[in-house]
């Protein structure tokens, strides 16, 4: 079997895939949104950016996909201000049942909705994206690799044309991981957009910076270990985020630790002054930096690649200063 169907059938069975146990992601792995409330935060005030670059509709949609256990969507609702959660309207996509005791005013959903105006944000979401992989036999032709329900790989036949097309013009490796799911996935999740902003965040590479040996890894109760194709542990390889990138629309992709600072997320210490005055406020304050300081860790969460797309809006004043804005050729 192809690691596409392999991982596929791992993850999202209905009958025992990884993502569909109970414990869900959290119970194997740390993301942004358990390592710290402030992830949430920022992901709030770019929502409120959104809505006032949209002038406030009546009805501002927030599109959390890959939503795990619904842990990101909860907790942006709980961060925004009252006058704009009243008109906010939350959506979760995630292929695993929903969870017992979410507020009923989620929608809950394996598809996205359509006609969205608003922010889809997929946290972690395109790495689990189930993708082919290939390698270089001795002629230095790309074929397919097969695996084992154990893991064990073995050759397989040369690749189709749009595989190997997309692989001659992206990854030009010994070990390809083949991105057209993860291009199409993401174009989709873009259509469903009327007007607004896309997001997608994950460990992420460019054409220039390729692993000529692939990424794909498996995590089991916190820990990696190899990628067997079996249920037992999570299934994940880094995106090639700049093939992801959607024609026609304002685009940026840069850095956790870019995106986070310019949304108000700060490792910086407290004035030393505040614990002669305020000493319980200079603790809480000392924790609210450490933790922003772990999202945005240049060799840790900070090292996430966020791809934001604009679809018919002017792009978000907190956003809007970022260096590396262009609008991709269709």
């Amino acid at each position: 079997m192809r690691w596409r169907p392999a991982i596929e059938h791992a993850l999202y069975r209905p009958d025992g895939g990884f993502y569909r146990r109970p414990e869900g992601p959290a119970g194997h792995f740390r993301t942004s949104v358990h390592a710290s409330a402030r992830f949430a935060g920022a992901v709030a005030r770019l929502l409120a950016g959104v809505d006032a670059a949209l002038g406030s509709p009546a009805r501002l949609d927030f599109v959390d996909v890959g939503a795990g256990r619904g842990e990101l969507t909860v907790a942006v609702r709980d961060a925004l201000p009252a006058g704009l959660r009243d008109r906010v309207a939350l959506h979760a996509v995630e292929l695993a049942d929903r969870p017992a005791g979410l507020p009923g005013e989620i929608a809950w959903g394996p598809g996205l909705p359509g006609a969205v105006t608003g922010l889809l944000f997929a946290n972690e979401w395109l790495d689990n994206v189930p993708l082919d992989l290939a390698e270089r036999d001795e002629d230095g032709v790309l074929r397919y690799v097969e695996v084992a329900p154990d893991g064990a790989e073995r050759p397989g036949g040369p690749l189709d044309p749009e595989d190997a097309a997309w692989a001659d013009r992206w990854w030009p490796g010994e070990r390809v991981e083949l991105g057209a799911p993860r291009d199409a996935a993401w174009a989709a999740a873009v259509a469903a957009l009327d007007r607004g902003l896309a997001v997608a965040v994950d460990y992420a590479h460019t054409r220039d910076t390729r692993p000529p040996y692939g990424t794909l890894t498996g995590f089991r109760d916190g820990r990696q270990t190899a990628p067997v194709p079996d249920g037992s542990c999570d299934l994940t390889a880094h995106v090639a985020l700049d093939s992801a990138a959607v024609p026609g629309h304002p685009t940026l992709l840069t850095t956790q630790r870019t995106a986070l600072h310019a949304l108000g997320v700060s490792g910086a210490r407290p004035p030393l002054a505040l614990a002669g005055t305020d000493p319980a406020g200079y603790l809480r304050a000392l924790g609210g930096a450490g933790e922003a300081a772990e999202l945005t860790a240049p060799a840790g969460l900070g090292a996430f690649h966020w791809l934001v797309q604009a679809v018919r809006m002017p792009v978000p004043d907190d956003l809007a200063a970022l260096p590396g804005w262009q609008t991709l050729p269709s």
